[in-house]
């Protein structure tokens, strides 16, 4: 009998071993018993590369006919000649002719059939040898696309939603652009991860505040989630243009042909002077997070100057809300993929993330944490959760010092005033570099050195009573990092990284679409400061977020500024700095005139959430005193400038 079992036993496990051997030959099925990776078992030079023309429904053209949106589409061959379906990754973009996708600005290109060779990226290369469909739309009004672009309204969104429609049987599609021929998407099973950084990702967080059947999953790199607020903070322009700039740049000819009227709607609704309109209501996605049904793994850089980091905060705060699984990485780079500053664990991390979320696969990626933090260059830590669990918001108060403009930051609250002349030729890192020096143009509050180190996590705001001596005026405060350090060089054209001449590959290639990509490496820059978080806001806007008016001088305003999300650790003899100023010269549309602000400092204050709250500030900060200022200005990252950056490049 023993003989028997044993041999039994071995027979059993090694039929099923076979059985899983062949099913991994076959196709990655979702939701296999013991799976926990898909493999590249098909062929990326036999896959099926198709067009199809999606109906949105909207006549935003006013052609007479509803628009089409092409959606470019390679998938495996193999799974449909054996009867199974298999899920999509899609990046709807409007940049797949204009500009280009990635790091080396690559665009769709076509055979004579007109079907794609070249899919931007490494999504196509990498996923469909592994079972997954890649789908790249053209955002209405662009490439091959009908339509118009409307900069994140309906017509952006619909463009999308209309294609995850499609792919689970609730819209129409055609095999060409005018033709009646219908195509259907009889080769997948319907569920759908949206992926894409800026526009793109933007585009994904919209799609999915709509509450879509099929969308599993998003990816959103570096993505807006309110368009307001990329082109104003509470009233104070960050922009010199409006959305009909950028939806002039991605364009078709035919569209710009056509379009007239939705530019003219994107001049009348997006007023130069800061307030809220219908036009921005529509294209707020964070009211509608309740809908989302998506899982979210959301990427953003923390010294993001292009798509601001509040865009990640306030979304991922309001997804928090809702219960929606989330997975978040935060880095020290300006605009950039993760592709392009940690390669290897993001294509290994994505692909654990699309096979958990599309395939079912039991991989443990859910059980992982929930956040990976660049702490320094290519160096990272992670939080089971984020914000991580005690940490807490602590009422910060600043305090005149011994000298004007130089104060002390602590838990009292203080009594008198401090003066800010506005200097609209400078900026944050301008007062940065000179906080310990008596200044008309700032003010600046710090802790003495800290005896530990203090971590900051999420949102911070700043609240500020102000005495303006004009009728109108601009604020911005910034939180600052006083110590030496080395970090990425965001402010550097490329944002934090350095292009290399070397390739490495991922994926599968073809003649016409290469997998391998240009390596990259940290940009770093040796600093005395670091910038925190910062936050603008015209005092217009004191009594509404969504609407300015003129200021009385002489009279006292309070208005809370709202500062980006970040992720940043204070360490033991480095000091915390609050600064308050007025027009940041790199916002554009600076007031008129000049004001000088009085500050009363017992209705000031900055309220910051740190991992341990109240507790952790006053161990850091007990028994220090304010440190005496050293000789010369300190040395700090200065802002990228541009007002031609797009959210997208």
């Amino acid at each position: 009998m023993p003989k028997r079992t044993r041999s039994t036993t071995w027979r059993t496990l090694a039929t099923a071993a076979v059985a899983a051997l062949a099913a991994s030959l076959l196709a990655p099925a979702p939701a296999q018993a013991g799976s926990r990776e898909s493999r590249p078992v098909y062929s990326y030079d036999d896959a099926v590369r198709e067009a199809v023309w999606v109906d949105t429904g909207l006549d935003a053209d006013g052609d007479g006919s509803t628009d089409r949106v092409a959606a470019d589409i390679v998938r495996p061959r193999e799974p449909a000649r054996q009867g199974r379906k298999i899920p999509v990754i899609m990046d709807a973009s409007p940049y797949y002719s204009c500009c280009g996708r990635g790091n080396e600005s690559q665009k769709k290109t076509y055979d004579a059939a007109d079907n794609v060779v070249q899919a931007p990226l490494f999504y196509d290369n990498y996923f469909v040898p592994r079972g997954y469909a890649f789908v790249a739309v053209d955002l209405s009004g662009t490439n091959r696309s009908d339509g118009c672009v409307d900069v994140g309204g309906r017509s952006d969104i619909q463009s999308a939603k209309a294609v995850v429609d499609w792919l689970n049987g609730r819209a129409k599609a055609y095999t060409t652009r005018t033709g009646t021929t219908r195509a259907k998407a009889t080769w997948t099973n319907g569920r759908t991860g949206m992926i894409g950084k800026s526009w793109d990702g933007t585009i994904a967080n919209g799609v999915a505040a709509t509450g879509v059947k099929g969308l599993k999953t998003i990816v959103p790199i570096a993505a807006i989630s309110s368009w307001y607020d990329y082109y104003f903070a509470q009233g104070a322009p960050l922009y010199d243009s409006g959305p009909d700039w950028l939806s002039d740049r991605v364009e078709s000819p035919e569209a710009r042909a056509k379009c007239a009227a939705v530019q003219q709607k994107l001049v009348d609704g997006a007023p130069r002077t800061g307030d809220w309109t219908r036009l921005w209501t529509e294209r707020d996605y964070v009211k509608d997070a309740a809908k989302v049904k998506a899982s979210v793994f959301l990427i953003h850089g923390m010294q993001d100057l292009n798509v601001r980091a509040k865009h990640f905060g306030q979304w991922w705060d309001a997804l928090a809300k809702n219960g929606v699984e989330r997975k978040i990485w935060l880095s020290q780079t300006g605009h950039v993929d993760p592709f392009d500053f940690r390669r290897a664990t993001w294509v290994d991390t994505l692909h654990r993330w699309f096979d958990h979320e599309l395939l079912g696969y039991d991989n443990g990626i859910d059980r992982a944490p929930m956040a990976d933090i660049e702490r320094h260059p290519d160096q990272w830590v992670t939080s089971r959760a984020w914000p991580p669990r005690g940490t807490d918001t602590t009422t910060l108060r600043p305090a005149r010092g011994t000298r004007p403009g130089v104060g002390t930051l602590g838990l009292s609250r203080a009594r008198g005033t401090e003066t800010v002349t506005d200097d609209p030729r400078l900026a944050e890192t301008d007062w940065a570099a000179r906080i310990d020096t008596p200044t008309p143009d700032e003010a600046g509050f710090t802790t003495g050195p800290l005896t530990r180190d203090l971590r900051l996590s999420g949102s911070s705001e700043v609240t500020v009573t102000a005495t303006p001596t004009t009728s109108t005026a601009h604020l911005s405060a910034v939180l600052v990092d006083l110590g030496p350090d080395t970090i990425r060089d965001y402010a550097d054209a490329a944002e934090g990284i350095t292009t290399l001449t070397d390739r490495s590959c991922w994926g599968a290639s073809t003649a016409g679409d290469s997998a391998c990509f240009k390596e990259t490496q940290a940009k770093t820059a040796d600093v005395d400061y670091t910038i925190v978080s910062r936050g603008w806001a015209d005092l217009g806007n004191h009594a509404s977020d969504r609407k300015g008016e003129p200021l009385t001088p002489g009279r006292a305003y309070t208005i809370t500024l709202d500062l980006a999300a970040t992720d940043h650790v204070v360490p033991r003899g480095h000091r915390l700095a609050l600064i308050v100023a007025g027009t940041d010269k790199d916002l554009i549309d600076p007031p008129s005139t000049t004001p000088t602000l009085t500050l009363d400092l017992s209705r000031t204050s900055a309220e910051v959430p740190f991992v341990g709250g109240t507790g952790a500030f006053a161990r850091a900060t007990s028994g220090t005193r304010p440190a005496t200022p050293g000789a010369g200005a300190l040395d700090g990252v200065g802002v990228p400038k541009g007002a031609d950056r797009v959210p997208g490049r």
